[in-house]
This record gives C-alpha cells, sequence and structure tokens, in this order.
C-alpha cells in the first residue's frame, strides 16, 4: 500500500469523523433556543439551555482542528499526487 493510498484513508477517516460532530452539533442546535422567557418555575429549562449551549462550545475547538486537519491531508494529497505526475512525466 502506498502512501498516497494511505493519506486517502486518513483523510477520508478524519473527514468521516468531522461530518459525524457537524452532525451532532447540528442536531444540538436544534434543541438551543435564542431566547427565553421563563418564570421562576421553568428555571429547569434555562438550566437545560445552559447545558446544551455549553457542549456546543465544547465542540467547537474539536471542529476547528478537524476541519484543519482534513483540509491539510487533502493539500498533501494534491500536492503527492502532482509530485508522483510529474516525477513520472
Amino acid at each position: 500500500m502506498g502512501t498516497l493510498q494511505l493519506l486517502l484513508i486518513a483523510w477520508g477517516v478524519v473527514t468521516a469523523v468531522l461530518i459525524c460532530v457537524l452532525i451532532y452539533r447540528s442536531s444540538l442546535a436544534t434543541h438551543e433556543e435564542d431566547q427565553l422567557f421563563l418564570d421562576d418555575a421553568e428555571a429547569a429549562l434555562a438550566s437545560e439551555q445552559r447545558a446544551i449551549v455549553a457542549r456546543l462550545e465544547k465542540l467547537r475547538r474539536p471542529i476547528t482542528v478537524l476541519t484543519v486537519a482534513s483540509g491539510a491531508l487533502l493539500i498533501v494529497i494534491a500536492v503527492l499526487w502532482l509530485y508522483q505526475g510529474l516525477k513520472s512525466f
């Protein structure tokens, strides 16, 4: 198995994980409310919203890392593919 194939597999895995995390973030975001008008009896809803926002904030760093890793792998794959093509030219 060549280097290019291993890089393609690694890019596929990283991108698949990124897509899964983005889907999870999207499903969390559907439960988030922009504004809540609560009285004292509905204080549990406010704490639930704070928990959802905390989860969304916690996902920000992994999404950034996975996006950068996926992009960097894609660039490395393209450069290696071009290099191999020019080398055999």
